[in-house]
C-alpha cells in the first residue's frame, strides 16, 4: 500500500517510472517479489543478458499483447529487484493483488540469480531467456565468466524453461545440460572478415581451452567448437526470422522473441512494435542508439553507418549506471567511421573520448554542454552511454526517470 502511494505521489510530481516505490515496498516486505510473481495466471518471462534485454522484453510483450493477453512489464528498463517490484506496483490493487496473464521482465545479468530465488514458489510457467554475455562495467561485475558461473549455479535444478543463444559459447554452455531451446544465426555470409578487438570470451567454459571458430558474427558470437573437450555450438532450433529493427544485434533479439512465442505456442506478431526508449528511438530529428560497452558501441556504429549517418554525437559518462571505468573505449573500433562523417563528442569524459578518436585520425568537435550539441536541424545519430541517454531524453522530451 505504501509502495503504491509512493508511485502515485511521484507520478503526480511529474516524474517517470523509477525504483523508489519498489525499494520502499521491499523494505516493508522483503518477499514481495515472490508474492507478485506467484499471481501471474499464465507465467513469468525473464530476459537476461548484457545487450538487448530491453528490446527483446518489449518484443515479447508486444507479441503477447497482440494475442489479447495482459502483461506487466518493466518498460523503463529498471531491471534490478526493486525495479521489477516497481513495475508490478501500478497494476496491483491496494491489497497487492495482480490481475494479469504474464509478467515480462528484463533482468540485470548480475541480479538474475537473486530474482530466480524469488520464483521458487511460482506454480505457473517460468521462461528464462539468456541473450549474451559481454564485458560491461568491469568495476561492478568483473569478467564475463564470473557472471556465467553465477548463472550456472542459479539455474542448477531449476524447473524453468531455458531459451539460450547458441552462438554465445558462455550462454550455450549453460543450456547444453538442460532442456533448452536454442536460437542462433545460420548465415555464413554475415561472418566478419576477422575477429573484432572487442572479443570477450574465446575460451571453453567446460575445460578452459581456446575455442576454434568457423566464423564470427560479432565479438565472440559465431559458430564455435572446443578442439580439446569437443563441446560445440548446439544446432539452433530457431535461426530464421524477419527483424522489424535494423542491425544484426536486433536480429538476435528477434530470434529470442520468436523462440519465446514458439515455446508458448503462439504466433509472433510484431506489427505494433515501437523501439524501446533509447534503443533506436527517434525524438524529432534525433535518433538515439544506446551504446554502453565495446560490443554494443561497435554494433551501433555499424548500424547507423549502414543507415547513412552523416552526423554523429558520441556521449561518454562515467556515472554509477555507466560504470566508473571508461578504458573500454579503447576497444571500440572507431576506425570504421568514414572521413566524411562529422563527429561531435560530449559527456562527463568528453576529453577521454576526443583523445581516443584523435588516435584514429578523427578530429571531433568538443561540446561541453550537451544541450548545445543537440541543437541541429540535420538528422543526428546519438550514441550515448546509459546515464547520457537519460540526459538526452530529458533534454528532448522533458521527462525524467528516477
Amino acid at each position: 500500500m505504501i509502495g503504491k502511494f509512493a508511485y502515485l505521489l511521484l507520478r503526480s510530481l511529474g516524474f517517470g517510472a523509477g525504483t523508489w516505490p519498489g525499494e520502499i515496498a521491499i523494505r516493508i516486505n522483503p518477499h514481495i517479489l515472490s508474492s507478485f510473481a506467484s499471481q501471474f495466471r499464465k507465467g513469468i518471462i525473464l530476459v537476461a543478458g548484457t545487450n538487448g534485454k530491453t528490446t527483446t522484453a518489449l518484443m515479447i510483450k508486444t507479441i503477447l499483447e497482440a494475442q489479447g493477453l495482459s502483461v506487466v512489464h518493466n518498460a523503463s528498463g529498471a531491471n534490478l529487484v526493486n525495479g521489477i517490484v516497481s513495475a508490478c506496483i501500478p497494476t496491483a490493487s491496494w491489497k497487492g493483488v495482480i490481475n494479469a496473464d504474464y509478467g515480462v521482465f528484463e533482468v540485470d545479468e548480475n541480479s538474475l540469480p537473486i530474482v530466480i530465488k524469488f520464483l521458487k514458489s511460482v506454480k505457473s510457467k517460468v521462461v528464462i531467456v539468456l541473450l549474451n554475455l559481454f564485458r560491461d562495467q568491469l568495476d561492478r561485475y568483473g569478467e564475463v565468466d564470473v557472471i556465467a558461473q553465477k548463472w550456472e549455479r542459479a539455474l542448477r535444478g531449476s524447473n524453468a524453461i531455458i531459451i539460450a543463444n547458441a552462438d554465445d559459447p558462455l550462454v550455450a554452455h549453460l543450456g547444453l545440460h538442460a532442456k533448452t531451446t536454442f536460437f542462433g544465426i545460420n548465415d555464413k555470409t554475415k561472418f566478419l572478415p576477422k575477429m573484432e578487438h572487442a572479443t570477450d570470451s574465446i575460451f571453453c567454459l567446460h575445460c578452459g581451452a581456446r575455442l576454434a571458430y568457423e566464423g564470427v558474427y560479432f565479438s565472440h558470437l559465431g559458430i564455435w567448437k572446443c578442439p580439446k573437450c569437443g563441446e560445440k555450438r548446439p544446432k539452433p532450433d530457431i535461426f530464421r526470422v524477419k527483424s522489424p529493427l535494423p542491425g544484426l544485434y536486433n536480429y538476435y533479439n528477434t530470434l529470442a522473441a520468436m523462440s519465446v512465442a514458439k515455446t508458448l505456442g503462439i504466433t509472433m506478431d510484431l506489427a505494433g512494435l515501437h523501439p524501446a526508449f533509447g534503443r533506436q528511438e527517434e525524438i524529432g530529428n534525433v535518433k538515439i542508439f544506446l551504446s554502453k560497452n565495446p560490443v554494443g558501441f561497435n554494433q551501433s556504429l555499424r548500424t547507423v553507418l549502414e543507415l547513412g549517418a552523416k552526423q554523429l554525437l558520441l556521449i561518454l559518462n562515467d556515472r554509477i549506471p555507466d560504470g566508473r571505468d571508461v578504458s573500454w573505449i579503447w576497444d571500440v573500433d572507431f576506425e570504421m567511421i568514414p572521413k566524411h562523417v562529422s563527429v561531435i563528442v560530449s559527456g562527463d569524459r568528453v576529453f577521454d573520448l576526443a583523445l581516443r578518436l584523435k588516435y584514429v585520425g578523427i578530429q571531433a568537435t568538443i561540446s561541453k554542454r550537451l544541450g548545445d550539441a543537440l541543437e541541429t536541424d540535420k538528422t543526428l545519430y546519438v550514441l550515448p552511454t546509459y546515464s547520457a541517454m537519460l540526459e538526452v531524453r530529458k533534454i528532448l522530451s522533458g521527462n525524467k526517470i528516477l
